[in-house]
């Protein structure tokens, strides 16, 4: 047989498994695996059952062995176990009442992750989605707290504010970088910590401060301003549905409209947008209106729903995990939404892996890391499975302008 007809192993096409692996799809999947395993490290490593086999690891290297993957498989069984299903309760309704919490967690993660995806298809980082939820958060617990209306006045008005506040914050940011070229991870930074001092400073001013209270938190909104619960024994609440709402909302934008048309050509070359003729300083303050708006509808998942009183920590940090959302979800609307129930069930399950078996909810922080840098990094994902290149560049070199 020639050698133009033999077929060597090297010179066969990659399956198509190994192919789909090596898509963006394929490349999330297993930058989760890979942060997973490595996680498992450090769930053993932490383990005091562990450290003590390991004492003694020449002698006995299986009981090292055997107590690492019993730490491993207890604390993930936990994991899943406070992220999905309890199959220890004695109803049904406590049996999925992790489940429940995990989407209670993700409410706010998805329309934060939503607000720093909108701005990465229009090329703007949006590191500014903390301070936007407390504004949102801040408007919408004043108009909670402060009126009596009936509800179907009531939350609507106060969801609406929750929009405008975060709307302001984001608004702040889009103008001076539309006007001025003021850098928006600069902008939105140092408005984080102003919002952070603001909400700490109102908190002690008797228009926000509970009557008879000293400690930092507002009275407690309306019941005609809460987000209805769906399941009484259950702390998730209609924001899961403005959550979707809002996702369905940013990809009909970002699909189906002109505005989003401009945003996504925005994205992908400014110069070139300004040369078809488009408004590129205004399509920068639109979008961060739009995108603080929906950081602040995450401050009303917060305060009208899970919370339903400001406080100092109203925020939780949530602004900064949206940015993680939206590098997980790829700046797409629907992979927002499932990233951020993943998140949340990394949170609700992480609280059940401490109490069960200890181990540190840090390490969960640990994990959400990994799976970014892996997803950040294409090409070390395929050389640790040995996938076939695709020519897709990694997240961190299109999310700036992403249109795919």
């Amino acid at each position: 047989m020639t050698d133009a007809t033999t077929v060597t192993q090297e010179q066969k096409p990659p399956s198509r498994v190994r192919t789909a692996l090596s898509g963006t799809a394929g490349i999330t999947f297993l930058s989760i695996v890979m942060a997973l395993i490595i996680g498992a490290f450090f769930i053993a490593f932490s383990d005091p059952a562990v450290q003590d086999a390991s004492s003694y690891f020449f002698a006995k290297p299986f009981d090292t062995l055997s107590a690492a993957w019993t730490s491993v498989v207890e604390a993930y069984k936990a994991l899943l176990t406070g992220m999905l299903f309890n199959p220890d309760a004695s109803s049904l309704v406590d049996a999925l009442k992790p489940l429940s919490e995990t989407i209670t967690m993700a409410t706010p993660l998805i329309l934060g992750g939503l607000s720093v995806a909108l701005a990465f298809r229009a090329g703007l980082f949006n590191i500014g989605a903390e301070g936007q939820i407390i504004l949102g958060s801040i408007f919408a617990a004043y108009i909670g707290f402060q009126f009596s209306l009936p509800w179907f006045i009531h939350l609507p008005l106060a969801v609406l504010g929750a929009f405008i506040g975060g709307a302001i914050w984001g608004g702040i940011a889009g103008f001076l970088k539309a006007k001025t070229g003021a850098h928006e991870v600069i902008t939105t930074i140092m408005l984080n910590w102003i919002a952070i001092y603001l909400v700490a400073w109102l908190l002690t001013k008797p228009a926000f401060l509970r009557e008879g209270r000293q400690d930092p938190i507002s009275p407690p909104v309306a019941d005609s301003a809460e987000y209805p619960s769906i399941v009484d024994q259950w702390r998730v609440h209609a924001g899961i549905i403005v959550a979707i709402l809002a996702a369905a909302a940013v990809a009909w934008l970002l699909d189906k409209s002109t505005l989003g048309f401009q945003f996504r050509a925005v994205g992908a070359n400014a110069n070139a947008a300004r040369t078809a003729g488009m408004n590129v300083s205004r399509m920068y303050l639109l979008v961060m209106l739009i995108a603080g708006g929906l950081a602040g509808l995450a401050g009303s998942a917060q305060v009208l729903g899970t919370e339903k009183s400001l406080t100092g920590g109203i925020s939780a940090g949530i602004g900064f995990d949206a940015i993680t959302v939206a590098l997980l979800g790829r700046a797409n609307p629907w992979g927002v939404v499932a990233a951020g129930l993943l998140f949340g069930g990394l949170r609700a399950g992480g609280l059940n892996m401490q109490t069960a078996t200890g181990t540190p909810i840090d390490i969960v922080l640990v994990i959400q890391a990994l799976i970014v840098l892996f997803i950040a990094a294409p090409p070390l994902v395929r050389s640790v499975f040995r996938l076939p290149e695709t020519g897709g560049a990694g997240f961190m070199q299109t999310a700036k302008g992403w249109n795919g």
